[in-house]
């Protein structure tokens, strides 16, 4: 293999332009964005692991290089436009590479510092591929060794792998990876990526190790049985605002209700004047935020305060994953309903989480907070006018293969559903639990 394709034009790495898309539109494999959520022993995003899912008609064969170039250049656009800063912060995309995916010079067009290209040893291994890991090294990207028994000891080898696969969180893979060093003594990260539930979870973090692993969204959720959790004070506080808003109370009574609790007060206003909400002036008051916002997207910032109210009962991921999947609905509403609705998109999105947020039923929560009956039959049933974006939503999470007949459904393209997708991933880095604290 020739070492020279890093020498291609970028003109002849970008994906061709659709005009009848609009401007800025790519015109990729019609496919679909799917995520997985990649922590450390506190339950705490780390990462996010990509892949591209192609909405191959009957008979049709995806081809592998596609789709990723296709993903990669999907990234790109929404994720590191040019001369735009990386939308994720410190965050790092793990995507999984191959031979011919490690040759494509669509790959310089990721943040060398916040990828890892995950890869199996007998490309890491292979020694026509030598040069272009070296290269690719060299620039900044990190490598994982994956579905591995053992690190290299070819101390070349071990000078390339940056993070190392551990499944399940072996014992002995872990004692492996941490009793090893780069030659240029820097660690190398444990990375479990196959938890068959969340026991042995619990067990990997109690071995104190510093290992991530991968939050399937098909992985259930810790059991909670009714009543194992009271709800937080703040959090029951919360959920009178929002009652008192939904009643149209005076705005004078739900300003003394909220007074009650200065600590809330505070986070209530930091969440309002943080760069995600983007209201243009800074806001002092509940009053003043009433004023320049309304109802509306006053409960809808209550509702993501009580998603983040629980954090000693909740795993922050589990938060992180009800902030994006709100604003994933919503995105994908604005395109298709009524202004105005969109707002009770992002409630739908976060509600839908909120039993394991708050480690309570869903009737008791539905029973403290009368939500709308549309939004309510969303949560409940995925049906109604709402249901069918939580469905999309979800089918993109948990990988269903759904995504395509569901957008179809909707009259979403592929596009705007992927760009919905990065946007709310990289919109939820400014809306986080150490925000609103």
């Amino acid at each position: 293999m020739r070492f020279d394709f890093f020498r291609r034009s970028a003109a002849e790495e970008a994906p061709a332009v659709d005009a009848s898309k609009g401007p800025g539109v790519s015109r990729n494999a019609d496919g679909y964005v799917a995520y997985t959520l990649l922590l450390d022993p506190q339950k705490r995003v780390a990462g996010y692991k990509l892949a591209w899912r192609a909405a191959a008609g009957p008979g049709e064969a995806p081809d592998a290089i596609s789709q990723f170039k296709a993903l990669v250049a999907c990234v790109t656009e929404h994720l590191n436009p040019a001369d735009t800063p990386w939308r994720l912060g410190r965050s790092e995309l793990f995507f999984e590479v191959n031979a011919e995916a490690l040759a494509l010079g669509a790959l310089q067009s990721l943040p060398p510092e916040y990828t890892v290209l995950c890869l199996e040893l007998a490309d890491l291994a292979n020694e026509e591929l030598r040069p272009i890991l070296h290269f690719l090294h060299e620039q900044g990207f990190s490598f994982m060794l994956c579905r591995a028994q053992a690190l290299p000891e070819d101390p070349e080898l071990l000078g390339l792998v940056t993070h190392f696969d551990v499944g399940a969180g072996d014992p002995l893979l872990v004692a492996a990876a941490r009793g090893k060093e780069q030659p240029d003594h820097m660690p190398i990260q444990p990375i479990a990526t196959r938890m068959a539930s969340w026991k042995d979870f619990e067990a990997c973090a109690a071995r104190r190790v510093d290992v991530f692993a991968e939050a399937s969204c098909g992985l259930p959720p810790p059991a909670a049985s009714a009543g194992s959790r009271a709800l937080q004070p703040e959090s029951m506080l919360i959920m009178r605002l929002l009652q008192m808003i939904q009643r149209n109370e005076d705005l004078r009574e739900i300003e003394a209700a909220l007074k009650r609790d200065a600590a809330l007060t505070y986070r209530l206003l930091r969440h309002m004047n943080s760069p995600a909400v983007g209201a243009g002036v800074e806001i002092h008051s509940l009053h003043h935020a009433v004023t320049m916002l309304g109802y509306s997207p006053l409960f809808r910032w209550l509702s993501l305060l009580l998603a983040t109210s629980n954090p000693t009962g909740s795993p922050p991921f589990m938060m992180k994953k009800a902030i994006m999947r709100g604003r994933f609905v919503e995105l994908m509403g604005e395109i298709m309903l009524p202004r105005g609705e969109s707002d009770n998109l992002f409630v739908v999105g976060m509600f839908s989480l909120i039993d394991q947020l708050l480690g309570i039923p869903m009737q008791e929560v539905l029973n403290k907070v009368q939500l709308s009956d549309s939004v309510q039959q969303a949560i409940l049933t995925r049906g109604g006018v709402y249901g069918p974006f939580l469905s999309l939503a979800e089918a993109c999470e948990l990988d269903t293969g759904d995504a395509a007949r569901l957008a179809e459904a909707l009259l979403l393209s592929a596009d705007q559903v992927n760009a919905a997708h990065l946007s709310a991933l990289a919109w939820s880095q400014d809306v986080t639990p150490v925000e609103a604290a």
